[in-house]
Parts: structure tokens; C-alpha cells; sequence
């Protein structure tokens, strides 16, 4: 059962925190929000990563769902396999994806996913960006904590740990970005908003 939630819930979350926000901007600027180009670049192999551990999670909750007869090669946490752990973790899931859209919708045609050097965006500071700089991907490390407390094993704490190490460094690189591009108001920005919470 919990595989079949953690499935729709990859769909949904995937869907409304990625897809739709991505086509709503396109629709609205004609810009494709999407700035990963494939080039031979820190940020372009951050995204080829990321990608990749995206890939591995959507494996695991495949496998947790279908195939529970292999699931104990990804090596359980048994000590965690309790329903009030998978009950926390899927509570942290709704929770990242309420925050991840709504810092979606406060972003409005600011959204991208990577860096553009295109086309300069507005600087957002409102709404959950007055508590976080970086609230869509402090969702996105909430989400992966979820995965990893609903289903306890060697590979979701492995991609936890991968996917915190990618996005703190995508963060950097952002962050170094939007300094050159904004200057004084980023950088004021900076000292006024935590770079989580």
C-alpha cells in the first residue's frame, strides 16, 4: 500500500512541483524555464546528477511497490521500520509538497530550474522567500528525508545524503549567480533571509 502512495506520490510531486510550474511559465514569457543545456559546465553536471539520483529514487519506489521479494537487497534499516517512522516521513512528504508548490506560485515567471544567463529574472522576496532563500529546494530535501523515513534502507539513505551534497552545492552556485546579477539587493537579500530557514 505504502509503495502505491509513495508512487502517486512521486507523480503528483514531479508533476506540480516540476511540469506544470515549467509549461506555465513557458506559456506565459515563451521562455523555456529549463536553463540544463548539457554542456560540459559545474552547473550543467550538477543537473546530469541530480537527474541520475532522481532516476535511482523512482527505481527504489518501483521496486518497494512490485517487487517486495528484491527489496531486501537495498538493505533495510530495520530499526526504523515502524509505522510511527513511515508515518512521520509520509507527514514531512505533504508537507514538502504544500511548500514546494506555494514557492512555486510565489515565484511566479521567476521560476527556472538551473541557472539562466539568457534572461534575467526578478529578484523574489516575498511570501516563504521572506523565511527562506532557497525554499523550493529546502522542499526538495524534505521530500528526499520522507522517502527515506517511509522506506528505511542503505539506498534511500544514500540518495538523502547525495541529493543534500548536490543541492547545497547547486545552492552555491546560485547564489554566486544571482550576487553578479542583482548585486546589492541580493547580496542585502543575503544578510536579511537564512539560506534555509
Amino acid at each position: 500500500m505504502i509503495g502505491y502512495i509513495l508512487i502517486i506520490y512521486l507523480v503528483f510531486y514531479f508533476g506540480a512541483a516540476f511540469v506544470l510550474p515549467s509549461y506555465r511559465v513557458w506559456k506565459k514569457t515563451g521562455v523555456n524555464p529549463i536553463t540544463f543545456r548539457g554542456a560540459d559546465t559545474a552547473h550543467d553536471y550538477i543537473g546530469r546528477l541530480f537527474k541520475i539520483v532522481m532516476l535511482v529514487l523512482t527505481l527504489v519506489i518501483i521496486i518497494y511497490a512490485f517487487a517486495p521479494s528484491f527489496y531486501p537487497y537495498l538493505l533495510p534499516i530495520a530499526w526504523l521500520e515502524n509505522r510511527t517512522v513511515q508515518f512521520i516521513g509520509l507527514a514531512l512528504l505533504l508537507l514538502s509538497l504544500g511548500w514546494t508548490i506555494l514557492a512555486q506560485i510565489q515565484m511566479g515567471n521567476s521560476w527556472r530550474i538551473g541557472i539562466d544567463e539568457q534572461k534575467q529574472t526578478a529578484l523574489v522576496r516575498t511570501g516563504l522567500f521572506r523565511y527562506s532563500r532557497n525554499p523550493i529546494f529546502l522542499g526538495m530535501i524534505v521530500t528526499l528525508f520522507g522517502v527515506f523515513l517511509t522506506i528505511p534502507n542503505a539506498l534511500t539513505f544514500l540518495i538523502l545524503i547525495l541529493g543534500y551534497v548536490l543541492i547545497q552545492i547547486q545552492v552555491r552556485l546560485e547564489e554566486e549567480f544571482l550576487t553578479g546579477t542583482h548585486g546589492e539587493e541580493y547580496i542585502e537579500f543575503r544578510k536579511q533571509v537564512r539560506r534555509w530557514l
